[in-house]
């Protein structure tokens, strides 16, 4: 069963029968809104939207590494990002990009991982529809949370959730902070405030 999270909601990354999950996929899915008359057709079209997922790993309050569309694996290979979707989708709850995170291959040192949205090509989330961020248990497909962008704005970046080490195991908080900024770059001093 889904659960929908709410900005700042915790849950615990394990297996309904018990045991820790190994193998998460952070999902990212959206559209660009459809204008309606002819004028509005007419100025926005061409424009299509590229969203960029990203997740920056840390540890200790430092980054240490970045997946993203130029970086496609972390370094120790346990982090993987699907390739750049320059366009989006049909909003159909598909993902049009997708990080998947081997949490048993994790660096001991990493103690966090802080996942992103940009809009690269720099339209806020004014003129995206049907965006979300999900995650599922890779092994068995099933989703485990799914955060959803609803209420826009003229900000052209998300720091959408988290995935942070405990001593029960990993954990997913959703931060769902709209922001500024077209690389996950733009976004380091904002997401040093979510660490």
């Amino acid at each position: 069963m889904t659960v929908s999270l709410a900005k700042g909601q915790k849950i615990s990354l394990e297996k309904l029968g018990g045991g820790q999950l190994s193998l998460v996929r952070m999902g990212l899915g959206w559209k660009a809104v459809q204008r309606k008359g002819f004028l509005a057709k007419l100025l926005s079209a061409g424009r299509e939207i590229d969203l960029d997922a990203s997740a920056v790993l840390f540890s200790g309050g430092r980054s240490v590494d970045v997946v993203y569309f130029q970086h496609l694996t972390s370094n120790d290979g346990s982090v993987r990002h699907s390739g750049d979707n320059l366009v989006g989708g049909a909003g159909d709850a598909t993902d049009d990009e997708s990080i998947t995170v081997d949490l048993t291959r994790v660096g001991a040192e990493v103690d966090q991982i802080l996942f992103t949205v940009n809009s690269f090509t720099g339209q806020t989330f004014q003129e995206v529809e049907a965006a979300f961020c999900r995650l599922v248990d890779e092994t068995t497909g099933i989703e485990l949370a799914r955060y959803t962008l609803t209420d826009g704005g003229p900000y052209t970046a998300q720091i959408m959730a988290k995935v942070q080490r405990t001593p029960a195991g990993w954990q997913m908080v959703a931060i769902g902070r709209p922001a500024g900024g077209r690389t996950f770059k733009d976004l380091m001093p904002e997401l040093l405030k979510h660490l």
